[in-house]
């Protein structure tokens, strides 16, 4: 019947002459054809609603429980309601079609036609805030790119709150009231908007440029132009939230005007951090036995980067460092099994590497004259090789072929002396730092998590490219000297030789020899951002000890 079959949302006709509105009985009793006819409709309705629902969230929902597929699984169970709203009401408003036209039926197909869009509206709202935002934010955790974990959270503000907008709008129209008023009426105001908001909409762009070219990310330590020192928390549609760390507060800056400061982002490519320290000395004494003092000084302290070797051996000369309290291990134990663990990972980042380097080698040597199968097979099995060294290996029906096969982590039992098993060994050893605070017990572990996903990604991306050689088979040496160049400069350098203490005789003036201190510590995102402040003053403290010891000390 022509009246209820017309499109949910009415759709507005211009004839050249108005025709008469015919007016409808209040309600008018269905014949006993018409009865059949609706009874029958709804039954069958409902029965392919009820096998369309069984289908979808019982047999699907059997089959993502044993792939494990928690997505799918958290929309199943987002999308149960709203999906038995739109079957229900969905069969009833097309089965009204076969009863007579009346007042009361047209009520009832736009209530049913209002609920399906209610309905609808919620269904997408709940998949984006509960899905997609939550998909996302894992993705982004699994990335290096920073543009993603600042776009993501403006995303979960703007989106939900569009989506619910229109289907409001759309929800009065299946109800036939006219908005064609309201549309132009709000077209207006956002015309006027426009302009009385044009420095809240400058500040919105320039959070949109942020994002194109973010330079930092959530968390970062930043040092701002008047000196001091913040941290980026979150970036909005209008302001960015700082929190200065000196002054215990936070600062919201307008995204325009953040847009043109200099800002040093001093958490990248590392989080670590370089200091100086000036020393002064009595002009007679021994300058090479004061840079020693001073080497070993620095040297001493477990939170200071350098040759772990010659750390371990100053390690125990190193006082006023926390004690065991509490049922914790001492500051210098914990230094201890922390420097340890680093050692074995750098020895194992370091073979690691060396086989990179042979890999780049030998398929430089091979890809000259071309790639035969069987070079590829050799150079798949190294590249398996290099795998098990990280803690990796390819499952699948043929690990052979592109698309068949996928990385995946070694049994615990086998992880402990591969890449990944030290790296977790190592920040579990930092974990027993008496220094850290509680947060830092999440901050570690996401950390070092977060790389080691991305590195799984890498290395699935590198496979993929040994696999599919007969596309660009001459930029395979690329492609893995490029990975060898992530790891060290992003993943975890084996060696911090230019990032060793250096002390360095810098002056002498009348009775004193200047002497400067120049370190670099492990983590200033550590101990709420005072990891460095800390470590600064432990070495100061320490300095002043030593050389009052040996008579050498000036006092200005």
């Amino acid at each position: 019947m022509p009246w209820l079959s017309a499109p949910l949302f009415a759709q507005a006709s211009a004839p050249s002459v108005p025709s008469p509105t015919p007016v409808l009985p209040p309600f008018v009793p269905p014949t006993p054809e018409q009865a059949i006819a609706f009874l029958g409709t709804l039954a069958l309705l409902a029965g392919l609603a009820a096998a369309l629902y069984g289908l979808v969230f019982v047999v699907l929902r059997s089959f993502f429980r044993r792939l494990e597929f928690e997505l799918g699984i958290a929309i199943l169970n987002l999308a149960r309601v709203p999906t038995l709203i739109i079957l229900v009401f969905g069969s009833l408003r097309l089965a009204l079609n076969f009863l007579a036209p009346s007042t009361a039926l047209l009520w009832l197909g736009r209530f049913c036609a209002a609920l399906l869009v209610a309905a609808f509206t919620f269904l997408v709202g709940q998949l984006f805030t509960q899905a997609a935002v939550y998909y996302l934010k894992g993705f982004a955790e699994k990335t290096e790119a920073a543009w993603d974990d600042v776009l993501i959270p403006i995303l979960e503000t703007i989106i939900p709150p569009l989506i619910y907008v229109f289907g409001a709008f759309f929800f009065l129209q299946s109800l036939g009231i006219d908005l064609t008023g309201l549309w132009v009426a709000f077209g207006g105001i956002t015309f006027v908007l426009g302009f009385a908001l044009k420095d809240i909409l400058a500040n919105f762009f320039s959070g949109l440029v942020l994002l194109i070219d973010t330079p930092f990310q959530f968390g970062d330590m930043v040092r701002l132009p008047d000196g001091s020192t913040a941290v980026i928390k979150k970036v909005g549609l209008r302001v960015t939230h700082l929190y200065v760390i000196d002054n215990y507060c936070e600062v919201y800056i307008p995204n325009a005007e953040l847009e043109k400061r200099d800002i040093v982002n001093l958490s990248r490519p590392t989080p670590h951090y370089a200091y100086s320290l000036n020393v002064s000395v009595r002009v007679d004494a021994d300058p090479v036995a004061t840079t020693n003092i001073l080497s070993e000084i620095v040297n001493g302290h477990p939170d200071i980067l350098g040759d772990l070797d010659e750390k371990l051996r100053c390690l125990d000369s190193f006082f006023g460092l926390k004690q065991a309290e509490d049922g914790e291990i001492s500051k210098v134990e914990a230094g201890r099994l922390r420097l340890l663990a680093y050692k074995k990972l750098n020895d194992q980042l370091q073979l690691v590497e060396s086989k990179l380097e042979a890999l780049v080698a030998n398929i430089r040597l091979l890809e000259k004259g071309g790639l035969r199968k069987e070079e590829l097979r050799n150079l798949a099995g190294d590249f398996q090789t290099i795998l098990s060294l990280f803690g990796l290996r390819l499952v699948g029906d043929r690990p052979e072929k592109k698309g068949r096969s996928h990385l995946q982590e070694e049994p615990e039992t086998l992880l402990t002396n591969t890449t990944i098993g030290l790296i977790r060994a190592l920040y579990q050893a930092w974990l027993k730092d008496p220094d850290l605070t509680p947060e830092d017990e999440q901050l570690l572990p996401q950390e070092w998590e977060q790389k080691i996903e991305v590195l799984k990604l890498k290395l699935g991306r590198l496979h993929q490219k040994l696999m599919s050689s007969g596309q660009d088979e001459t930029r395979l040496d690329n492609y893995t000297y490029s990975f060898l160049t992530w790891l060290r400069d992003n993943f975890k350098e084996s060696q911090t030789i230019w990032k060793e203490p250096q002390v360095r005789m810098t002056d002498i003036q009348g009775n004193a020899m200047q002497f400067t201190i120049r370190f670099y510590v492990d983590n200033i995102k550590l101990e709420h951002w005072f990891r460095g402040n800390r470590v600064t003053n432990e070495v100061r403290r320490e300095i002043v000890r030593r050389l009052r010891q040996a008579y050498i000390l000036h006092l200005l």
